[in-house]
């Protein structure tokens, strides 16, 4: 859609020059002589960009100004006569973008127009990357209308605004961390960091340094003092996934940083103090843990505080229909692809259990919408392991599956070119020897 320029010049042919100014740079204009009737105008049109005199023979240029930020919100731009900068000025102070002086170069004029625009775009682009924060991190991306989401919604609405210490417990693929970045967004933390710790990635020799930073010559290879995650955090929050996994001394360092809120630094001696809520998460049974002394207890009662349990997929499985369509969604736009599932695709997605939970819901779904050929996802084109009904949780080598979507996708791609294998390899960017072999392989007739 082109960008609509307002013009409004009592004198005809500065009017008439600006027009075709406008018109020859690929602008739309809707042009008018008088206030009232570019103010009739404003009702019923949108546009991008607003020109006004400021004199006009019935009605203030100012009043037209006020008018069009009041209910339009868009830039304006005012011309004034030499002589009369004041006028400029007071525009300028009830909300004018700019303002330029007659006699203007037309080159000046539409640059004026340009430098007006691309402020409008920063601030729509400010306005849109605002809201999709907003919606990235409320519950709508949390999908689900069970009793159990229902319940995770109501603990989030309660903690959110609190700094009190939460942790999230579930299984692999719950939603652990959306649930954790969920309540610092909806906090009053939230425009400070977030920083997030896979406790199980950290090698062991450098958790401690990880969490709480370093000094300069603290080991081997601390050419310069580094600040901790802690230390990042501060005023924020900070995200402990796999809380679980921690070794027991760092837990006892853990449980100081919750309790007097200071740590020192790897090789320091000073305190560092932090302002973080904490949340954490894991997929394990920290109770059993702690009777098995791999937890410490005081540590436990600490980060428990608000235990907020997410339930498996297989136990929300009313959740799943919503579920299939948000990840479809999202990955017909990612892969700009029209596609849907058949209704026995979709039963076949209904019965099985989902170990992975959530997140091998999304990976099955993705791998189909990149995998298809067709508009339409039947049954037989999701994975084998769904249809036989057997769970991928058993032993189940990335081999074997990946070899099953290449046989799938060749299958595929060969009925769609009516066995022409020559157009089928090209489609599949391999040479028709090597289709060949790998049909051969894989026992496609």
């Amino acid at each position: 859609m082109k960008t609509c320029i307002l013009l409004i010049e009592d004198e005809k042919l500065m009017r008439v020059t600006l027009e075709d100014a406008l018109r020859s740079a690929g602008y739309d204009v809707l042009s008018f002589d008088t206030g009232a009737e570019a103010l009739k105008a404003v009702k019923s049109h949108s546009f991008d960009v607003a020109v006004t005199d400021v004199r006009l023979p019935d009605i203030d240029g100012f009043d037209i100004l006020q008018e069009i930020l009041r209910t339009k919100g868009s830039q304006v731009i005012v011309m004034t006569a030499f002589g009369t900068i004041k006028d400029a000025v007071e525009a300028m102070k009830l909300g004018a973008f700019d303002y330029i002086t007659k006699p203007f170069a037309l080159d000046e004029f539409l640059l004026l127009i340009e430098r007006a625009m691309e402020v409008k775009r920063l601030r729509e682009e400010n306005i849109r990357l605002r809201r999709d924060i907003n919606r990235c991190y409320s519950f709508p991306n949390i999908i689900g209308e069970s009793d159990g989401i229902k319940r995770i919604f109501s603990l989030i609405e309660k903690v959110s605004e609190s700094d009190a210490t939460v942790l999230i417990l579930g299984e692999s693929g719950t939603g652990k961390e959306l649930v954790a970045t969920t309540i610092h967004y909806q906090g009053r933390r939230k425009d400070k960091p977030l920083i997030k710790v896979n406790c199980a990635a950290l090698p062991e020799g450098l958790i401690e340094s990880e969490l709480f930073g370093h000094e300069k010559g603290a080991f081997t290879g601390a050419i310069r003092k580094k600040p901790g995650r802690f230390e990042l955090a501060n005023e924020g929050s900070i995200f402990l996934d796999e809380v679980g996994d921690l070794p027991l001394p760092t837990q006892a360092k853990i449980l100081r940083v919750l309790q007097e809120r200071e740590f020192e630094r790897v090789g320091g001696t000073s305190t560092v103090a932090v302002d973080v809520r904490v949340i954490a998460a894991t997929n394990k049974d920290l109770a059993g843990e702690v009777k098995g002394g791999r937890f410490r207890a005081d540590l436990y009662y600490r980060l428990n505080v608000i235990p907020i349990p997410l339930p498996p997929l297989r136990e929300r499985k009313e959740d799943i229909p919503r579920l299939i369509e948000f990840f479809l969604e999202k990955y017909r736009r990612r892969l700009s692809k029209d596609v849907r599932f058949s209704k026995d695709a979709v039963d076949t997605l209904l019965a099985y259990d989902y170990p992975g939970n959530v997140r091998e819901l999304e990976s099955i779904i993705e791998r189909c919408v990149t995998l298809s050929v067709s508009d339409v996802i039947d049954s037989r084109e999701l994975p084998p392991f769904l249809s036989s009904g057997k769970s991928i949780e058993k032993k189940v080598y990335l081999s074997d599956v990946a070899a099953d979507a290449e046989k799938d996708h060749i299958i595929r791609v060969v009925k769609s070119t009516q066995g022409n294998k020559t157009k089928a390899a090209e489609i599949l960017g391999i040479s028709r020897k090597n289709l060949w072999e790998k049909m051969k392989a894989y026992g496609i007739e």
